[in-house]
């Protein structure tokens, strides 16, 4: 083996290098809300902690890859094999370079050009027979056309909007977009502090084989699994010794864990966790009003036991607490609540607002008379869903959401829903504020929200406002889950013969500007799969029939009322939207 590093972007890809992905080899299949979400997130957090600290933060790790050399003619262009970790290379190769156009489209030219050498070989390394000589990564080969569209700024990649690789570039580039424009009076401090996030604080752990190694061998050995202590474990050993010195030697009236559901692996953040390690977690950081890391909870848990005063007495009453809160965790987690606060949960979920629970777990484990429950719980998903749809940052939500526990305790459970709604009011710094109506509407007006949103998170807001339009007549006041997301001016407007105004002064302006809006909030709506199916690019006096006789969506009743669809009638529905979201997300 030639070696194990742990690189960072700038020496992967600073070399003239190819990564080739085997063709047997799958096909890249990563997506917007298991990966390109996340992985964005983080790096935008990375990025606003640098610029709060300015210093090199913290480096964030994005896996590992296997590599294994290949043999190459003197002079020819040193080539690796992908043995494990293809998803992870392309995506970095899709978000240096979406970063690298926006930059140079933004005319931040030294910038742009420090980029584009980690995502093109010099022209000297380059073969003039072999056009894909010119890229550091090659994917499989039927990947192979949609990342040349992908990862050429004069390409259109039209053809290929299907595909995850260009959908993964045009999802990136959106986002380094918004978050440059976000705060214009900082972009000279934002694109310095993106630029060194992606180039030096974004690791790999690197396996480098040589060429005689056998690939396979090895990487079923990476991949072996071990069975180290969890926090768990050592948690139940501690409190079951220190039962037992008061005479407790039952386990079940300590420790009641058992079972497959509390060790079935769920996601914490990014990391995969047996269920009882994420909730004791969670309950650590309820208890100690405290930032606790994963790898730290038993550590923290030990400081907590003995700051309690009593020692050994005290181990029943703390493990009785672990065991009553579990229980609530429990119905969290299986949303095994009330109908009244069942929506909420749901949103919670397809938000990932994991970061929330220790709030949830308080809540419901206090006696919160109900309707200071559900004021809580109104003012703290307005706060999610306004923050969401303004494409706001989520970095210091930990923090934040620990201060609310503090002020939850300081009201009182009597007036839980009062702090938590002043305490969110309250918070004034740009990180951390609750948008008011006019930034919420702004961000209907503006946003493309299917773009920058998941499906899940755009389709929630949706949902909402369908719920917000239903008036206490309506036969029904539940709104399905089941229903796709419908563009009522189509994605493919330009092969669906839907023309731009006769009068447009600047008709690559005019279409510009129409890509961005036909994925605004105001242009789009609900339908099930089949009746979206039928619409596809069909012109609007086709949908609108259609929608008539099919849809029973209250969204869809107000859209048909309009008898034409352009730029104006998607910026006034949008406008109608935001109204409805206000009431149902009230600040």
């Amino acid at each position: 083996m030639q070696g194990v590093s742990i690189l960072n972007l700038q020496n992967l890809f600073n070399n003239p290098i190819r990564y080739e992905i085997p063709p047997l080899q799958r096909r890249y299949v990563w997506n917007q809300e298991q990966q390109w979400d996340p992985l964005w997130n983080d790096v935008r957090n990375t990025a606003e902690e640098y610029m709060e600290k300015g210093v090199l933060v913290e480096n964030h790790f994005l896996g590992a890859i296997v590599i294994q050399e290949q043999s190459h003619a003197v002079n020819v262009l040193d080539t690796r094999h992908v043995v494990d970790g293809q998803q992870r290379l392309i995506t970095s190769q899709l978000l240096l370079d979406a970063t690298q156009e926006v930059f140079e489209k933004r005319e931040v030219g030294n910038a742009a050009k420090r980029l584009s050498r980690l995502v093109l070989n010099g022209s000297e390394f380059q073969d003039d027979d072999d056009p894909d000589s010119a890229f550091k990564v090659l994917p499989t080969i039927d990947d192979r056309q949609a990342f040349r569209h992908a990862m050429s700024n004069e390409e259109t990649g039209d053809k290929f909007e299907e595909t995850l690789i260009v959908q993964a570039h045009e999802f990136f580039k959106l986002m380094v977009r918004d978050w440059l424009d976000e705060r214009p009076e900082e972009r000279e401090q934002r694109v310095a502090a993106l630029e060194i996030t992606i180039r030096n604080l974004l690791e790999l752990v690197v396996i480098d084989l040589k060429q005689d190694e056998n690939a396979h061998i090895i990487f079923e050995t990476l991949n072996a699994r071990g069975t180290p202590l969890l926090e768990s474990d050592k948690m139940k050993n501690m409190m079951l010794s220190e039962a037992g010195k008061v005479g407790v030697t039952d386990p079940d009236e300590v420790w009641d864990f058992g079972g497959g559901w509390w060790d079935e692996e769920v996601f914490q953040g990014r990391l995969l966790r047996p269920r009882v390690d994420a909730f004791l977690n969670f309950w650590l950081t309820m208890r100690r009003q405290d930032e606790i890391a994963p790898n730290n909870v038993f550590a923290e848990f030990r400081r907590y036991f003995d700051a309690e005063g009593e020692g050994n007495k005290n181990a029943i009453a703390v493990a009785e607490d672990i065991q009553r809160v579990s229980k609530v965790y429990a119905k969290i987690e299986k949303v095994e609540v009330d109908d009244e606060i069942e929506p909420f949960l749901y949103r919670r979920g397809v938000m990932q607002a994991g970061v929330i629970t220790p709030i949830l777990m308080w809540l419901l484990s206090s006696d919160v008379p109900h309707e200071q429950l559900l004021k809580s719980l109104q003012a703290i998903e307005s706060y999610l869903v306004r923050r969401m749809v303004c494409g706001m940052t989520t970095r210091g939500y930990g923090r934040l959401f620990i201060g609310m526990l503090g002020a939850l305790e300081d009201a009182g459970t009597a007036n839980s829903g009062e702090a938590v709604t002043e305490y969110l009011k309250g918070q004034e710094s740009y990180a951390t504020q609750w948008p008011d109506d006019q930034q919420f509407t702004d961000a209907f007006l503006t946003r493309p929200a299917y773009r920058l949103m998941t499906r899940g998170r755009t389709r929630i807001v949706l949902e909402g406002i369908e719920s917000g339009l239903r008036t206490d007549k309506a036969d029904n006041h539940t709104v399905p889950r089941d229903l796709t997301i419908e563009h009522s001016m189509p994605i493919g407007w330009r092969s669906g013969n839907w023309k731009l105004p006769e009068e447009v002064e600047d008709e690559e302006e005019a279409k510009s500007n129409r890509d961005r809006l036909i994925h605004t909030l105001g242009n789009l709506t609900l339908a099930n799969g089949r009746l979206n199916t039928s619409l596809s690019n069909k012109l609007w006096e086709e949908k609108r029939e259609e929608l008539q006789d099919h849809s029973t969506l209250f969204l869809n009743k107000v859209l048909v009322m309009e008898t034409e669809w352009n730029e104006e009638r998607i910026e006034a529905r949008a406008r109608q939207l935001a109204k409805v979201a206000i009431e149902v997300w009230p600040r």
